[in-house]
């Protein structure tokens, strides 16, 4: 094979196993790794997850996992239906009611045994309309003896029409159009609603954002109701999804935005059945209501943190009292049993693709420093793979495109560059512009302005802040005015900086004004990373000293003065260097959450600050005299 080929002649046999290996490295491309075939043993770092979600199985318990988008929770529930038996699956027909047509009756049978009972009915309804008397050969007979008998001459013509229209006549009456233009005789077969014919494993099915009729059943509108032409009520019954799910999995993600629809939910999981009834008012279907459908399921609900607050706590309690509760990890430690797992999930996402080429050693070693960079801090890795399988995909597309045999690490850190989220695209286009209008300032120093750094999405993003004091409309009704579309925590991070301004400025600000300004943030601005960036910006406008536009800092302020850590580090330093920023200041304790791409490193000075001393010492030009004063205060 020529080396510029995109793919192997003969793809290698997996024949490694992670948990074998003597190390996280021991392999030189990933279609040596064996991934597993049971979708359970494919979870990654969700140890605790995984051994709750086999017990749920066995016991048949429901389910509410919380946590972040991308940590796993929809491939839990697929892994948990796939460890349910399925010879307990059944299928449920729909019946005709003799007594009253809008209350069908529902029928449960073995799975696969649904079509066959349809069937049978069908065939009883054939021989019924065949044993009638068949008019259509009376009427040919008649016909052709008519015209047999007129070319014979025995009779005349006049009586020869006058057989040919009696015979037509006769049609009309007794032949099938006329039974067909009085609607005919219904259909009384039974109708499966919820069939698992051939079904090899227990049903899942995924209610997430499911209206209604979707998730709780429906019965379809009839728009000829009379003269004989209306269709049975049993055969326009449709199955909810919890019906479909009997003996399976119901996968509802985001739960809290079902609405009314939880009251229903909550009393399928009760009574393990549920009538299916119309769901619209204006629907002919809203008259016709079935015996209890069964919908013995096995919930697994999930979402983010905030979703419990929509939860009807009746829902709740119900999964609490007969399930469990499972808190999504959203990072693990980084030690070479969970590279190895790292390496698998490579393995698996290149193999459920299918379209990608396998990635060298080097190229899942980038991978892993990526799964650390994402989780913030330097001895862990991230478990958020939807958007780590991203990262792999774009890669390998690269790897395609450039006709690579493999995914080298120059293909991942290309691909990065490529898969770039919109935050960050969104961020790098107002960099550009802040710098191109000067809102962003790299060179000298002012007064009251400073370069803060914040956090857009995945990425970072430099926020100019600038402060002005003036002289308050009376005396002591000075107060803190900030502008720029800012939240709650950012709000009261402002006010509590106000005492530390105090303290080390020496001056009353009760008489003046601070007036602060957070630079074009039109998409707002929440948490308290700033706080930092406001104090320097407030006590270089009280004491006229210029402020350094090389240096960008981020950190949480207490009123005392201490600096504490903040998220997004990493993402707010490279920001820095993409603004060209010489020197950035972070909290201590964040140092060794600090791991830059290869292409970001050494191209800044990061200085730690431990309180607002170290802040101010390395931020204003000529503030000798506030630093010492500060500094003396901080020693006491």
């Amino acid at each position: 094979m020529e080396e510029g080929d995109s793919k192997p002649e003969e793809e290698a046999h997996p024949t490694l196993d992670v948990e074998g290996m003597d190390s996280w490295n021991a392999f030189k491309t990933t279609d040596e790794i064996k991934v597993p075939t049971v979708l359970i043993e494919q979870v990654i770092g969700q140890e605790k997850a995984v051994g709750i979600i086999r017990k749920a199985a066995r016991q048949r318990r429901h389910i509410l996992l919380i946590g972040d988008p991308g940590t796993g929770k929809s491939m839990l529930a697929n892994a948990m239906a796939e460890l349910l038996p399925s010879e307990m699956l059944e299928d449920i027909v729909s019946l005709p009611n003799p007594d009253d047509e809008n209350n069908p009756k529902i029928k449960v049978v073995h799975g696969g045994e649904g079509r066959k009972l349809v069937k049978a009915e069908r065939e009883k309804e054939a021989e019924s309309k065949h044993g009638g008397f068949n008019v259509m050969p009376f009427v040919l007979l008649l016909i052709v003896s008519a015209i047999i008998l007129h070319i014979t001459g025995l009779i005349e013509g006049i009586v020869s029409a006058a057989l040919i229209g009696f015979a037509f006549l006769v049609f009309l009456l007794f032949g099938v159009n006329i039974r067909f233009m009085m609607g005919g005789q219904k259909s009384m077969a039974p109708r499966v609603i919820v069939d698992n014919n051939d079904r090899d494993m227990a049903p899942f099915y995924d209610g997430t954002g499911a209206h209604a009729g979707a998730l709780l059943g429906d019965i379809k509108h009839d728009p000829l109701q009379s003269g004989g032409l209306g269709t049975p009520a049993h055969l326009r019954v449709v199955a909810g999804l919890i019906h479909k799910a009997n003996k399976g999995v119901l996968f509802i993600d985001e739960v809290g935005t079902l609405g009314n629809s939880q009251l229903d939910l909550l009393t399928a999981i009760q009574e393990k059945q549920l009538p299916i009834t119309g769901r619209s008012e204006m629907s002919s279907g809203a008259m016709v209501m079935t015996d209890p459908v069964p919908c013995d399921f096995i919930l697994v609900a999930s979402g983010n943190i905030q979703v419990i607050d929509h939860m009807h706590p009746a829902l709740r309690s119900r999964i609490r009292g007969y399930g469990y509760e499972i808190f999504m990890k959203e990072m693990i430690e980084d030690n070479d049993e969970n590279r190895k797992k790292m390496v698998q999930f490579v393995a698996q996402e290149v193999k459920k693709d299918g379209k990608i080429p396998h990635f060298t050693v080097e190229a899942v070693e980038e991978i892993i420093r990526e799964a650390k960079r994402r989780a913030g801090t330097r001895d862990k890795l991230t478990l958020k793979f939807r958007e780590l399988g991203g990262l792999i995909r774009a890669a390998g597309d690269i790897a395609n495109e450039n006709k690579h045999k493999y995914v080298s690490a120059d293909d991942v850190l290309e691909g990065k560059k490529s898969a770039k989220t919109l935050e960050q695209q969104v961020g790098d286009y107002f960099l550009e512009r802040k710098k191109e209008y000067n809102i962003l300032i790299t060179e000298g120093d002012k007064i009251g302005r400073v370069n803060g750094l914040a956090v857009m999405g995945d990425g970072g993003t430099v926020l100019p802040i600038v402060a002005e004091v003036a002289p308050a409309h009376s005396q002591k009704s000075g107060q803190i005015i900030a502008t720029g579309k800012l939240g709650e925590i950012a709000k009261e991070a402002v006010t509590n900086v106000s005492a530390l301004i105090k303290k080390i400025s020496g001056k009353d600000i009760s008489n003046h004004d601070i007036h602060i300004q957070f630079l074009q943030t039109y998409e707002g601005v929440e948490g308290d990373s700033a706080s930092v960036s406001v104090a320097v910006a407030v006590m270089s406008a009280l004491v006229k000293v210029g402020v350094r536009q090389d240096v960008a800092m981020t950190g949480s302020l207490t009123v005392r003065g201490e600096v504490l850590p903040v998220g997004g580090v990493t993402q707010k330093i490279e920001a820095a260097i993409e603004a060209g920023l010489k020197r950035v200041v972070i909290p201590e304790s964040n140092m060794k959450d600090v791991l830059l791409e290869k292409r970001y490193e050494g191209k800044i000075e990061i200085v730690p600050a431990k309180n607002i001393v170290d802040v101010l010492k390395h931020s204003l030009e000529k503030g000798k005299v506030l630093v010492d004063k500060a500094d003396k205060l901080f020693d006491k």
